[in-house]
């Protein structure tokens, strides 16, 4: 038999693993599976079974997803209230889970109202803890470190000023680098992103996100629209989130009457053809970013959750990136300030401006560069992290 013909065999499966990864929103989704996928390929004698909670990219990576991420993808004080039920109900098919499988290890992903509540439980019952993409607890309520520092073994954290925080902490912590500046690139060409979504090439694009949580879309996606019916030269188009039903973006995009391109499974070329962006704060603000893609920041919440929240948020500057630059690099617009009348300004105003756009560019580039680090894939570096907490 030639080389050629040669067939190869797969590894020989010499060690089990049973690993929980519970993710709740969009962009948990996405790294848990990314997660998942370096596992598999990096550590190939291995038998992985994954089980947690996450949505279609966690379940396309082999996770069996015990709670469906879009059924607890909820923000706001009033609104948890409201689905107590449903994120109880969760949280106890979790926890049973947890106790049936005895996984090696549970890497719960970002959504830390929840996952600190499963840190708690779990890791009082022998559970070997990883949090992967840290509670935001530099920003707001700053004495849930304690929590962290009890329940979570392990830190992986993905913004480089977080390393120092938590080692000031005395907490065992890695920062692995961004998860997305691998992810953000182009695979399309301007001319073939605009032939396959049906839009012309050579009008500017400029993309709406306005989050990936039902409550976010109810509060942002209207202002949106509002501003883009005083935009009327450029072409729209919006990124759907993987937790968001497209039905529900197209009845609101029909009864504003303005014409939207709605954007599936290709968020990443959307972005990096767009002239400007409008987004919610959170990650799509750091996706926005490495696209090198100037943006105007959103947030709009309910008056009471508003109320409620900005006592205990200790920054003046609410968008990610913003804050990995260490300075508001992005206009801001939020809550009274998120109105469809100002953000129309605000895009009119900065994608009028060469000078200021072309800074704009230089800046991101500079915060691309800060989110930059050591050799592999972000995923292969929190996947050997894993495994060295399980072999430990």
């Amino acid at each position: 038999m030639t080389q050629a013909e040669t067939i190869s065999t797969p590894p020989i499966k010499t060690h089990q693993r049973t690993i929980m990864i519970v993710a709740g929103e969009a962009s948990g989704d996405k790294h848990g599976a990314a997660l998942a996928r370096a596992l598999v390929k990096l550590f190939p004698e291995t038998e992985f079974t994954f089980f947690g909670s996450g949505g279609e990219e966690m379940r396309a990576a082999g996770v069996e997803t015990l709670v469906d991420a879009r059924e607890v993808a909820i923000i706001g004080i009033p609104e948890i209230i409201g689905a107590l039920g449903k994120l109880y109900g969760a949280f106890r098919k979790l926890i049973h889970a947890a106790r049936i499988r005895k996984p090696d290890a549970v890497v719960l992903v970002d959504w830390p109202d929840f996952n600190m509540r499963v840190a708690k439980k779990l890791h009082r019952e022998g559970c070997k803890i990883i949090y992967y993409i840290s509670p935001q607890v530099w920003a707001w309520r700053r004495y849930r470190v304690n929590a962290l520092k009890r329940d979570v073994d392990k830190m992986l954290v993905i913004l480089p000023f977080e390393e120092a925080f938590y080692k000031n902490q005395n907490i065992d912590v890695e920062y692995i680098g961004h998860p997305l500046v691998e992810a953000v690139r182009l695979t399309l060409t301007r001319e073939a992103f605009a032939s396959q979504h049906g839009l012309d090439a050579s009008r500017p694009f400029i993309a709406l996100l306005p989050g990936s949580r039902h409550k976010e879309i109810h509060y942002h996606l209207p202002e949106m629209l509002k501003a883009a019916r005083q935009l009327n030269a450029p072409q729209f188009i919006l990124p759907l989130a993987s937790t968001v039903s497209r039905e529900t973006i197209e009845k609101a995009i029909k009864d504003s009457g303005v014409e939207v391109t709605i954007i599936e499974r290709d968020t990443y070329n959307a972005l990096g053809h767009a002239a400007f962006a409008v987004v919610a704060s959170g990650t799509a603000t750091v996706e926005t970013a490495l696209a090198g893609t100037p943006m105007v920041i959103v947030y709009r919440g309910s008056e009471i959750n508003w109320r409620l929240i900005r006592p205990l948020i200790q920054l003046d500057t609410f968008g990610m990136v913003n804050l990995i630059a260490g300075r508001r690099i992005m206009p801001e617009l939020i809550q009274h300030d998120c109105t469809g009348e100002r953000i129309a300004e605000t895009v009119q105003e900065v994608s009028g401006d060469s000078r200021r756009l072309m800074q704009m560019r230089e800046d991101l580039a500079e915060v691309r560069r800060k989110l930059e680090t050591g050799e592999g894939s972000v995923p292969e570096r929190a996947a050997r992290a894993v495994m060295r907490l399980i072999d430990k």
